[in-house]
């Protein structure tokens, strides 16, 4: 999901003419696919030029995510997890590869330090492009020199090759 805060400056709209231009433009480039959303578009720009000077909006919007793509990404995280010797929760192993991978809010620990919590990653929370991202962090996480040790203890400096055998037979 994105979300962009916009404010309304001081300039002045312009005149109804140019106004004229510019609602074509929005409405004929850009609509709703049927007739409650073509009422909610409507609904946004009029409200947005409603705005007074110095108040604001949130806008919040999702670029539907590739259930192939999702898809592909959830079994290739289920097999590193099917063959590591680390985690037995599949949560808990998402839960360190997030961390690992940086997708993380910083909060405030119970003791004064900052801890790392794993940001979502639901369709809700990520759209597409976001979702996008987190896969390549977390790939990135798998192939730096942490991930395969850790998860492959006994197997030493060949931890690498078991990983990089997993991953490529994704084409990763």
């Amino acid at each position: 999901m994105s979300r962009v805060t916009i404010i309304r400056t001081g300039e002045g709209f312009p005149p109804e003419s140019v106004l004229e231009h510019v609602r074509r433009f929005l409405f004929g480039l850009f609509d709703g696919w049927q007739k409650d959303d073509r009422r909610g578009w409507r609904k946004i720009w009029k409200r947005l030029t409603a705005l007074e000077p110095g108040e604001f909006a949130t806008i919040e919007f999702v670029i539907p995510r590739s259930s192939a793509y999702h898809r592909r990404h959830f079994a290739i995280l289920a097999a590193v997890f099917d063959s590591q010797e680390r985690f037995e929760d599949f949560e808990m192993f998402r839960d360190w590869l997030t961390v690992g991978a940086g997708w993380v809010e910083w909060c405030a620990g119970a003791k004064g330090g900052v801890v790392p919590i794993p940001k979502s990653i639901s369709y809700a929370a990520a759209d597409q492009h976001e979702f996008e991202q987190y896969h390549g962090k977390v790939m990135a996480f798998l192939r730096g020199e942490h991930a395969a040790k850790f998860l492959w203890k006994h197997l030493g400096n060949d931890a690498h090759w078991r990983m990089d055998t997993l991953l490529s037979s994704f084409d990763e």
